[in-house]
């Protein structure tokens, strides 16, 4: 039996998205991201979703779902999640979708922690950025869901290769 003293697991990085309602974009970003982190391998890497006007119970809507299916990715669990402080609390990376909702975020408390999807992914998350926002598809066609889709992705990928050097195990 070896002397050394045993390796230990890396401290879980926590990071939650945010939108209005918890029903569309925030839950796609929770899905896509889950299933990067898992192709990564950093499975002490944990997301959420929540919204800031969400109220609690309600599935991913209709479009997101139909829009994560076409690409293996599976919503039909989803329930939406008020953002509250125990849940900004549990977060070390707040993302926001859109200024509004960095606004709400910040003035609850998550301070520092929280930035747009878009300027992290950007590069551009320090104080005051404004960075791309990513526009609410609810209620629109299977097309604009498509483009929020995309967009998400590409953002998500960026912004777990800025974190790489801090939190890859």
């Amino acid at each position: 039996m070896s002397q050394g003293s045993p390796r230990s697991e890396p401290e879980p990085f926590r990071i939650l998205f945010v939108c209005t309602g918890n029903t569309c974009r925030s839950p796609l970003a929770e899905v896509l991201a889950r299933r990067e982190l898992e192709a990564r391998g950093w499975r002490h890497v944990e997301v959420r979703s929540g919204g800031v006007r969400a109220a609690p119970g309600f599935p991913a809507s209709e479009g997101s779902s139909r829009v994560a299916a076409e690409h293996g990715l599976d919503l039909t669990a989803h329930s939406s999640t008020p953002v509250d402080q125990e849940l900004l609390e549990w977060a070390d990376l707040v993302l926001a979708m859109s200024a509004g909702h960095l606004a709400v975020i910040q003035a609850s408390g998550a301070g520092e922690r929280a930035t747009l999807l878009g300027a992290m992914a950007a590069g551009e998350e320090e104080a005051g950025a404004m960075g791309v926002e990513i526009p609410d598809p609810f209620g629109q066609d299977d097309a604009v869901y498509r483009d929020t889709y995309r967009v998400l992705e590409g953002m998500i990928v960026r912004v777990l290769d800025r974190l790489e050097p801090i939190v890859a195990p």
